[in-house]
């Protein structure tokens, strides 16, 4: 009996978002060319509705279309459709289809979930994180106060990295303090260069996991928190904007540190500090934002009110060398490593009182690697510490001392770090003993910022910071700082 196409044509269809390219993340691994169609929206509200950086449109379009050619190389059938929106778009699959059923895997944001319940699409659990929601709230139980260490150790322990019998590897949990050393005086041309473009398939990706493990994992550990002016990647991996469009899953980056550390090609402290980053920090925020959301995004425990000054939007330059450097690095490729963005642009946002809702979009816009769910609790918990303290017991907040000692961006600077008053004293010192003064009631009860804030109020100059913090922030607003 022979059968005619439409008889032959897949019967189902799995429905795949554009930051789950991968053939192993949930519905898509036990789909088959034979059974299913794979469906991809090219939706042009999500590309319209926010100023996004080029470079991360460029790579989550060109991402998209190659793996598109990917799944039509295996055999299946793709619609791979423009559409105004998302919805727009599956509503059309199915009138054109009639697909008898559509699946699709667990979306990475709070409003493509809530679409997809709207579609009446069945939804298979994720497996693109280590720790599922479900599995982190058996972890939580009735906790009051959440520490991402706790966590960190819980999930070294279930997953089994860098565990030997039942203790850690090295017999620390945590290198931190190895990891702290300031950025090497000289030698910087030593420093593998990762290649300056964006890999937009897995192949792509899996090269530059190779040349990270490979060439720059041993220098990782205690470089990982210094920062260079002429160097933009330094001792880093540069491997986000691949785990976070799936085209890399954090267990295969994982694995491939362990290997390395176990054959004696990596030091303990650089294995460690990466993998902490992955199954620690990365699935710590990854769960919190499924924990706290929808609220979480609008807390401004700060009661920070001042609008995003124009050194953020590209309107103004700046004489603050740091902050003139790493902003042109966004605006170069959309990225920079945690260092620059939480105690450079975060720690200046979080010290000028600058509003959280604004600055996480503007965070959200320009990087190459982010997502509300990146975004949100890092932005929101970490930087501005506008959640009151839910995710992080102190805010984050440095002054010049801080940013002398783990870059070189003071050097030629035309503002002098050790200065809190006067017409060339450094911003971020300022305003940092002025956050001080500002919040005194707050955090002098506070154990890790008690003595900050005693040091602040017995200031001789106080009255003096306060007035040159006034001059800062009118400076900063109107663009000529």
């Amino acid at each position: 009996m022979t059968c005619s196409v439409s008889e032959m044509a897949p019967r189902n269809t799995v429905w795949v978002f554009g930051d789950q390219l991968n053939r192993s993340i949930g519905a898509l691994a036990t789909a088959s060319p034979a059974t299913d169609r794979v469906l991809i929206v090219n939706a042009a509200d999500k590309f319209a509705s926010r100023p996004w950086h080029a470079a991360r449109t460029s790579l989550i379009s060109r991402a998209m279309a190659a793996f598109v050619d990917d799944l039509r190389d295996e055999g299946f059938e793709v619609d791979y459709r423009d559409a105004p929106t998302m919805r727009a778009g599956v509503e059309a699959h199915r009138r054109d289809f009639s697909p008898d059923q559509v699946r699709v895997t667990e979306p990475n944001s709070l409003t493509a979930r809530r679409l997809v319940t709207d579609l009446g699409v069945d939804s298979v659990p994720s497996n693109q994180f280590l720790c599922h929601p479900r599995e982190f709230t058996i972890w939580a139980g009735d906790r009051k106060n959440f520490k991402m260490e706790d966590f960190y150790r819980w999930q070294r322990r279930r997953l089994g990295y860098l565990i030997d019998g039942d203790q850690p590897a090295g017999g620390e949990w945590n290198y931190d303090e190895d990891n702290r050393e300031r950025p090497p005086k000289d030698g910087h041309d030593r420093w593998p260069v990762p290649v300056d473009v964006w890999a937009t398939t897995r192949a792509g990706a899996l090269e530059r996991l190779d040349f990270f493990v490979s060439r720059v994992l041993p220098m990782f550990g205690p470089h990982e928190d210094a920062m260079l002016a002429d160097n933009w990647h330094l001792a880093h991996s540069v491997l986000s904007p691949y785990l976070n469009l799936g085209l890399l899953l954090p267990g295969e980056v994982c694995d491939r540190v362990e290997e390395e550390f176990r054959a004696g090609r990596v030091p303990i402290n650089s294995a460690e500090g990466f993998i902490r980053q992955v199954i620690g920090w990365r699935e710590y925020v990854w769960n919190l934002y499924w924990r706290w959301m929808p609220d979480y995004a609008d807390m401004n425990a700060l009661n920070a009110d001042r609008d995003l000054p124009p050194v953020f939007t590209g309107d103004a330059d700046t004489q603050m060398r740091c902050v003139g450097s790493i902003i042109a690095d966004v605006r170069t490729r959309g990225w920079v490593h945690h260092i620059p963005r939480l105690m450079v642009l975060g720690n200046l946002a979080l010290i000028a009182g600058i509003n959280p809702q604004q600055f996480t979009r503007w965070m959200w816009d320009s990087f190459v690697d982010a997502a509300e769910w990146v975004m949100v609790p890092n932005v929101i918990g970490m930087s501005l510490h506008a959640d009151g303290g839910m995710m992080a017991s102190k805010p984050y907040a440095a002054g010049g001392a801080y940013i002398d000692r783990m870059s070189d961006y003071c050097k030629g600077c035309a503002y002098d770090r050790t200065k809190r008053v006067g017409d060339d004293a450094c911003p971020f010192t300022t305003l940092y003993w002025d956050f001080m003064l500002r919040h005194a009631e707050r955090f002098v009860k506070n154990p890790r910022m008690a003595t900050q804030v005693r040091a602040a109020q017995k200031l001789a100059d106080a009255e003096g910071v306060r007035q040159r913090a006034r001059d800062v922030l009118v400076l900063l607003t109107a663009g000529r700082l």
